[in-house]
């Protein structure tokens, strides 16, 4: 009796005419779409201004689809670059073959150039587009499911994943439908953001590395079920290396974080809308808050002229009028000196005529 199962899609691709129409694509391009949507609500309620989350994702996603293949080829070149293999196949990103990690490391740099272009804070951005990012990861495991990869060991549970291909050494049978386990998973991560971001007002890039702390937890286990080749270092596979790596990472940045910079930004965007819904205009604050500064300096110089006038007319009343009074006291005097001549003169013609009767 047949047991139940998930089946695998026969083939990836639908041909519209002479163009291909892959599932693993269309599970991309949704979830790209969808993080930026999400991405977009969150930051206009942090007070951002529409459409700057997709002007960023137009740098982020280039470097993080390059940077999320880099990563699987480079830990994976033997599929490419060993004997009897085509190395061409490594720009063959349609045929499956993205690394998180990479795509994670790569698209922060991306994301950087635009939020400098901006000038917004590239933590503030990642905090409004974590639980979109991990949406679109859930979304873009789907892709596996149609490339029927990425796998985990065999198994008879009801949701078992029936692989029917052979190539590439798959072996057909029931399998751990692994990309349903990360999926799901993922889908828990980007509520866990959500509430935890509410409910605690992450700020400066927390909630960002609390949604990479959560996804590697789950890729640690989910890791350590696949049966798909990988390098191996000390019995672990290693991408189950990788997320105890960067989980610590996360969990150290999330408390230096909130000991050097708690709360949340107040203001994430020039010209952009307060949490409240007021308008902060940046460059209209500047210019109000110059033109208040010459306000008051004008104020304060017509105050310096008031009093410099003040000063004077205290002046104007204080030695004039000194200088008057002076000038008026010195006049009876002149006039006392100029009238001693004219009595001096009559005294002597007066003696000269005594002398003469005499």
């Amino acid at each position: 009796m047949d047991i139940a199962y998930i089946p695998s899609p026969s083939h990836g691709v639908v041909h519209l005419g002479p163009i291909p129409l892959r599932g693993y694509a269309f599970c991309i391009i949704i979830g790209v779409f969808v993080a930026v949507w999400l991405g977009n609500k969150r930051w206009i309620a942090r007070g951002g201004r529409p459409g700057t989350v997709a002007d960023i994702a137009v740098w982020a996603v280039p470097f993080g689809l390059v940077g999320g293949r880099l990563y699987h080829v480079i830990t994976d070149y033997e599929l490419y670059f060993s004997d009897g293999r085509d190395w061409v196949d490594a720009f063959k990103v349609w045929q499956g073959g993205l690394g998180i990690w990479g795509a994670i490391a790569l698209g922060a740099v991306g994301a950087w150039i635009g939020c400098r272009r901006r000038g917004i804070p590239l933590p503030a951005w990642a905090d409004a587009l974590a639980p979109g990012i991990v949406f679109a990861q859930a979304i873009g495991r789907w892709g596996n499911w149609f490339n029927q990869e990425l796998y985990g060991k065999a198994t008879d549970v009801p949701w078992a994943l029936h692989i029917t291909s052979s190539t590439d050494g798959r072996v057909p049978g029931y399998y751990h439908p692994t990309f349903l386990y990360e999926s799901l998973w993922c889908v828990g991560v980007g509520f866990l953001v959500i509430w935890a971001d509410r409910r605690f007002k992450l700020g400066h890039g927390r909630a960002f590395a609390l949604y990479v702390a959560a996804y590697c937890v789950g890729r640690g286990w989910i890791e350590y079920m696949r049966v798909d080749d990988a390098h191996h270092i000390l019995g672990l596979r290693l991408n189950d290396w990788t997320a105890m790596v960067v989980f610590l990472l996360a969990v150290t940045y999330i408390v230096v974080s909130a000991r050097l910079r708690p709360g949340r930004e107040e203001v994430v965007e020039p010209d952009g809308d307060t949490p409240d819904g007021d308008a902060v205009d940046l460059d209209k604050k500047s210019d109000s808050e110059a033109g208040s500064k010459a306000d008051d300096e004008a104020d304060e110089t017509t105050d310096k002229k008031s009093d410099a006038k003040k000063s004077d007319a205290e002046k104007s009343d204080g030695k004039k009028p000194d200088a008057k009074t002076d000038t008026e006291s010195d006049e009876p005097a002149q006039s006392a000196q100029s009238e001693e001549p004219e009595e001096s003169v009559e005294a002597t013609r007066g003696e000269a005529e005594s002398a003469k009767k005499v």
